[in-house]
């Protein structure tokens, strides 16, 4: 099947969607994700080709949706994913890019990484088993990570004859739970997947259910791409200091704008030195503009020979993160070997990397419950908890609740530089839940 020219007409005019999806084993991700790009026509002829070819040759009558995500041959073998997929795909409304995200619990890490950058997750659940541990942990992840839209999609509805009461009391449970996670949006979907009923086109199986297709819904729920209304943040990537005869005393700070919008003439402070200084140009593509904003790569010219160097980040003065070397932030450990109180890291916040000690760990989250089991001494595979830092050099984080971007960080094994956790500085959920310990603890407000 091949793809259609009017379908990617103008698409350029329409709005980019990153969006995830996740649920347990054999929940149906992978047949999800082939459904939405075999029935919005984004599959080529010889994509299509491959798949039918490679599930005849497994026995298969029909195709099987799933392989056109899963692409390792052990992802193949086992009828499971375990990397995460990342797929681009447009409709006459909107282009998306999708991550489709492992459901084995020893690959949760790579949900982290998946959800990491979307404004929307879909979580799967299979209408059998309803919501499971599994289930809860992805939808912790999103909620920590500020996905601000999670899908519920109840998959597999035809093997329990499209019953409504079924839908009902899984989109209950789960709406419940993580609308406690603060959770700002949940839209509950009945789909088979495998059947195609409500993943592009509505199901004549359903008649009871009278909202939005899966597709529907991705189409049309608002986004904002907006980074220029957050806090303006520059983290310098790399020092050009050319000292050719034609630039001679030339000496910009290239990266990525984080977010918000820089101006010549602007006063900025360099952090984490703090001193101040004006940006007198800013080149962008090689030529010089008067303004510039998230997520341009540009680079900042300053008025003042300053010390700066790679790691080092520009705000403006009247709007500059305050700098610590205490960080106190939400993990989600990622790594096989745990880590524990006491241990030795590497902290990396956008460019910078400095030396860190973990200081404590006073909690660590219960999923079935949301309540804390208060100092765990370690953290380990797939765990979700509170840690607190101590790092060798001062850093100008904000909180993850306000900027992903410069909220967030990783903590990485200094020995073979192994990722141990994901970390959001700041608070943890977007609402509080009164903590289930004793009163004389410090407690982790959800």
């Amino acid at each position: 099947m091949s793809t259609s020219t009017e379908q990617f007409a103008d698409v350029s005019a329409t709005t980019l969607l990153r969006f995830a999806t996740a649920g347990s084993v054999d929940d149906g991700k992978s047949t999800l994700v082939g459904r939405l790009l075999h029935d919005s026509k984004s599959v080529l002829t010889d994509q299509l080709e491959a798949v039918e070819h490679a599930s005849r040759s497994r026995g298969q009558e029909a195709p099987d949706l799933a392989l056109l995500t899963d692409g390792l041959r052990a992802e193949r073998e086992q009828g499971i994913t375990i990397d995460v997929a990342y797929r681009y795909f447009a409709t006459a409304r909107r282009r998306f890019i999708l991550a489709d995200t492992p459901g084995h619990v020893q690959y949760t890490r790579n949900m982290v990484t998946g959800a990491s950058t979307a404004e929307l997750a879909v979580v799967l659940v299979d209408a059998r088993n309803g919501v499971v541990e599994q289930t809860r942990r992805h939808a912790a992840v999103a909620a920590l990570l500020r996905v601000p839209h999670v899908v519920l999609a109840v998959n597999k509805m035809d093997l329990v004859d499209y019953a409504e009461p079924v839908f009902a009391a899984i989109a209950e449970e789960f709406t419940a739970y993580a609308s406690e996670l603060g959770v700002p949006e949940i839209t509950a979907i009945p789909i088979s997947a495998l059947a195609g009923d409500n993943v592009v086109e509505p199901s004549a199986n359903m008649d009871w259910y009278g909202g939005p297709t899966v597709l529907e819904h991705l189409e049309t729920v608002p986004v904002s791409h907006d980074l220029t209304s957050c806090h303006a943040r520059f983290p310098v990537q790399y020092v050009i200091r050319p000292q050719t005869a034609e630039h001679p005393d030339y000496r910009g700070y290239a990266g990525q704008i984080a977010a918000g919008a820089f101006r010549v003439g602007e006063q900025v402070t360099v952090l984490p030195s703090g001193k101040t200084s004006t940006i007198s140009a800013i080149d962008a593509l090689g030529e010089p503009v008067d303004i510039a904003w998230a997520p341009q790569s540009v680079t900042i010219r300053l008025a003042d020979d300053i010390d700066i160097s790679r790691g080092d980040l520009l705000a403006p003065v009247a709007d500059a993160p305050a700098t610590s070397q205490d960080v106190e932030a939400t993990v989600c450990h990622v790594a096989d070997q745990p880590l524990t109180v006491g241990q030795r890291v590497l902290l990396k916040h956008t460019t910078r990397t400095v030396k860190a000690i973990v200081k404590e760990i006073p909690s660590r989250l219960t999923l079935d419950d949301l309540s804390q089991h208060p100092e765990p001494g370690r953290l380990v595979a797939n765990d979700i908890g509170r840690v607190k830092v101590r790092t060798a050099e001062p850093l100008a984080l904000d909180a993850y609740a306000d900027s992903r971007r410069t909220g967030s960080f990783l903590l990485i094994d200094p020995a073979d530089g192994t990722t141990l956790a994901a970390g959001m500085a700041g608070e943890s959920f977007a609402t509080a839940k009164a903590a289930a310990t004793t009163d004389d603890e410090e407690g982790w407000d959800f």
